[in-house]
């Protein structure tokens, strides 16, 4: 069963960059994933929306969010899972960005990006919230398209942040 999930996780893979993959996309898929690197971008959101009382409740929603997901995707379960990155073991894959320092699985830049995401989706107008699951999504999609996680990296990556933001917005109350 594990063989055949990661037969299924390498295909996907393979598949992207063989047939979704195009030159003239790559700008836009590394910035992309650029924008979750360190979490860096939700991180600066949360803060610009503490200033403002209207918003203070999303910001402190998101850096709870943003810290449970950190806690639990960087400090446990990739350490504990030590998941070898795809482009070290799938023959033929090509990443687009450097080498990464840590383990795969789960995806921190998905993690980060839904954990934000979705406790902005709780606590801003519904217009924001969709915006920034979109930009969540591009950003785990990403992941796969440059060629530094598997698809059930991204996927792990995404219930951990729904979770920790679910937490972040009711800890926020």
């Amino acid at each position: 069963m594990l063989q055949t999930l990661l037969e299924i996780d390498q295909n996907i893979l393979l598949f992207i960059q063989e047939h979704i993959r195009q030159e003239w996309m790559n700008g836009f898929w590394t910035t992309i994933t650029h924008l979750g690197d360190g979490g860096m971008l939700w991180i600066a959101l949360a803060v610009i929306l503490l200033i403002p009382k209207k918003t203070r409740r999303a910001g402190i929603a998101a850096l709870i969010a943003l810290a449970l997901g950190a806690l639990v995707t960087n400090v446990a379960v990739k350490n504990i899972v030590e998941r070898i990155r795809p482009y070290e073991t799938v023959p033929g894959l090509i990443r687009l960005i450097g080498e990464q320092r840590d383990f795969s699985f789960p995806s921190g830049h998905t993690c980060a990006s839904f954990a934000a995401a979705s406790a902005f989706y709780r606590t801003l107008p519904r217009r924001w919230g969709i915006a920034f699951i979109v930009l969540a999504a591009l950003i785990a999609l990403s992941r796969l398209y440059v060629g530094v996680h598997y698809p059930t990296d991204v996927l792990g990556g995404l219930v951990i942040g729904l979770i920790a933001g679910w937490a972040g917005w009711k800890l926020s109350k």
